[in-house]
């Protein structure tokens, strides 16, 4: 057998990377925080009244450029959300660039001032960070890293642990821009699009509906891979699995168009502003209430629930009444759109 090698699909988010994970780091780091594989680690802070979240991401989209955001603004937002769904309140960020040689000032100023924007807008702090120049050609331009604490009130408890059979599957808008804006930056397709990125920071909008539940079990935002990955996640290795209705999945009219022009399942598409909550089933038509009352959640609606009967599977009952099984993405569809 020859030596294994790391392959781009093993960055996508979907089979491959979990298994990754599991082989080269779980085997290797595993402590109780970090098994959770959650998009931040809770942890006790001085046996306050709150926890610590801390997360961290790094960002290598390729354009840094495209319809709706860049780098920088994918880059905060990023860290701002894997925060806020974990039930926390972000302050503070670091940030980290490694830039190729040759890179020009005005284009990393626009990138910086992207961050900036929307740190301010946030009321999140960038604290500390570094900054590493590497020869011509040994990096694509820009990467960025950043890593983000927040804090969150110990009475908010989410986790795949409090969900249970009959709980609402919610998301706040319509799937896949994010991936296609990138996709058609990049010119490589024969057509064109008006389709914008739905890169955001879903802070106000999350701290708008824990204040209104106590009873939101789960929250992720569905990055690489999509909705379909992010609900198997939720799924894996538990006792109960989520049907889906494909006609509830809100989708724009022109994402479904390339969609179809390229033959790809806008379920696998990545999001960068959208937050798929499992809540119990008796305060979801607040939750959604709260939602549309907010710029990010004027689309909100029930997509689903969790069920007994598929354990362990996500199902979607289709348009026609049909039923198929959404599986983890294998490969990619398209690279680095994160």
């Amino acid at each position: 057998m020859g030596e294994k090698k790391v392959l781009l699909s093993h960055g996508s988010g979907g089979k491959l990377m979990h298994s990754f994970i599991k082989e080269m780091i779980l085997s290797k780091f595993k402590n109780d925080i970090l098994s959770e594989l959650s998009d931040s680690a809770s942890f006790s802070f001085l046996k306050k009244n709150f926890e610590v979240c801390f997360t961290t991401d790094s960002y290598v989209v390729n354009p840094i450029f495209f319809p709706g955001g860049d780098i920088g603004k994918l880059s905060i937002c990023g860290t701002i959300n894997d925060l806020s769904v974990s039930g926390a309140k972000p302050l503070y960020i670091s940030c980290s660039f490694i830039i190729e040689e040759g890179f020009e000032y005005e284009t990393f100023e626009k990138i910086t001032n992207s961050m900036k924007k929307i740190s301010e807008e946030e009321k999140v702090k960038i604290v500390t960070g570094d900054i590493k120049v590497v020869e011509k050609g040994k990096v694509d331009k820009i990467f960025i890293n950043t890593s983000g604490i927040g804090i969150k009130d110990k009475s908010i408890k989410i986790g795949k642990k409090f969900i249970k059979a009959g709980d609402k599957v919610i998301i706040n808008g319509s799937i896949g821009e994010h991936e296609l804006a990138v996709i058609s930056a990049r010119g490589n397709f024969d057509f064109q699009s008006d389709i914008k990125s739905d890169c955001a920071s879903l802070n106000s909008l999350i701290s708008k509906i824990l204040k209104v539940s106590s009873n939101v079990k789960f929250m992720r935002d569905p990055t690489r891979g999509g909705i379909a990955t992010t609900l198997n996640e939720i799924v894996s290795e538990m006792d109960f699995g989520i049907l889906i209705k494909e006609k509830e999945i809100p989708i724009k009219e022109e994402v479904k168009a390339v969609c179809e022009i390229l033959g790809i399942d806008p379920l696998y598409l990545a999001n960068e502003g959208k937050v798929v909550i499992i809540v119990n089933e008796k305060d979801a038509e607040k939750i959604i209430k709260v939602m549309k009352n907010h710029p990010l959640g004027k689309k909100a609606t029930v997509i689903g629930e969790v069920v007994k009967e598929i354990k362990g599977k996500v199902i979607m009952e289709t348009a026609i009444g049909t039923k198929r099984i959404i599986d983890m993405l294998v490969g990619e569809q398209f690279p680095r759109i994160c």
